[in-house]
């Protein structure tokens, strides 16, 4: 699928990332849905995921959901990096395909409080909730932001990176770097790496799904008729399909850098930044999701004054969070229609 071109784009400037290297002229792709009433008190922000474009956030948007545009003004930032917002695949010398230099959620989150503060004008955030790495990104935002943010839905994610995450996370950018087409990132754009594009799928359909989803053949409720059809039909024809090699190096390294305790004034201490939260926080983790197990989130939660975990149930792994399995889609819409009926965080209370 093409990448989707009914973004719109908000002027970030000059922009200094944590490591000190300067974007300039950057910009930040979005879509909203619904409209920001009077006081402007009804924003929710709701960030992308891995390799994701905001099109791909949509399944969790509708009048039959919580994120009712008919009474939120849903804001869906695109991560720097995705391709839409400044990305190494638009972005012009020095800092153009693999130079782009590291981005971490501290940034991603900081490029969105300027989005929502200086083009519309927002001072508070009635609810920040994502999927994967944007449940790292909602994370984020309850530490870089506590003053903002009334609720925080975060949903197959994680405040910090765990060792095994990222060992998945390397083996993906080993797979893609080895194919000799790669060329330290400067490949043709006519002639793309191919070979290490398909072994990064086989990579990663190995660790989205569970293991009793492949046991139960689940993927024929995705319409795929054997194995191998939906190794190929799925796993091969996402990343295959309009997603630049360097664009989903430079989100791995965001996720792999994941660590809410590396927010300027924790020095590191990510259960002193867990600590700081002040919102109601509820994390919604998947039963089966070998990236961000429960026991992360169960770990997380014991450090936020007002935080629950409520597992997603059943056998899709990691996505449980998608939006492709109808019954965890209800569980997550119930966990954050029950979290937007309580009372959030004012510095008022």
């Amino acid at each position: 699928m093409p990448s989707p071109t009914n973004a719109e784009h908000f002027d970030l400037g000059d922009f200094t990332l944590q490591s000190g290297f300067t974007l300039r002229d950057a910009t930040l792709a979005y879509k909203t849905y619904g409209t920001l009433n009077a006081e402007k008190t009804n924003a929710i922000v709701y960030p992308t995921w891995y390799s994701g474009w905001h099109t791909d956030n949509e399944w969790l948007v509708g009048t039959d959901k919580a994120l009712n545009p008919d009474e939120w003004f849903i804001i869906i930032p695109n991560m720097i990096g995705n391709g839409l917002s400044s990305s190494p695949s638009n972005t012009p010398p020095p800092y153009d395909r693999a130079r782009f230099p590291a981005v971490t959620f501290y940034d991603q989150v900081e490029a969105q409080h300027k989005l929502v503060t200086e083009r519309f004008g927002i001072s508070t955030i009635a609810l920040v909730t994502g999927w994967s790495m944007g449940a790292g990104q909602t994370y984020q935002w309850a530490v870089s932001h506590p003053e903002m943010v009334q609720r925080a839905a975060p949903f197959c994610g994680s405040s910090k990176t765990s060792p095994h995450n990222k060992v998945f996370l390397e083996s993906l950018i080993y797979a893609l770097t080895a194919d000799a087409v790669w060329a330290d990132g400067d490949y043709s754009l006519d002639a793309l790496p191919i070979k290490g594009l398909r072994a990064f799928a086989r990579v990663y359909s190995g660790w989205g799904y569970s293991q009793a989803f492949y046991w139960e053949e689940a993927w024929r409720e995705l319409g795929f008729t054997s194995f191998d059809d939906f190794l190929y039909g799925f796993w091969e024809n996402f990343f295959r399909d309009g997603r630049d090699p360097n664009n989903l190096i430079t989100m791995l390294h965001t996720w792999h850098s994941g660590n809410v305790g590396n927010t300027p004034g924790f020095g590191g201490d990510v259960e002193k930044a867990l600590a700081s939260i002040q919102c109601p926080l509820l994390a919604m983790p998947a039963e089966k999701d070998l990236y961000f197990p429960p026991e992360d989130e169960h770990w997380a939660s014991q450090f936020i004054a007002q935080g629950e975990v409520r597992v997603i149930p059943g056998i899709w792994g990691h996505f449980a969070g998608g939006g492709v399995n109808a019954v965890d889609t209800a569980f997550i819409d119930a966990g954050i229609r029950d979290l937007l009926a309580k009372p959030g965080y004012s510095p008022q209370n």
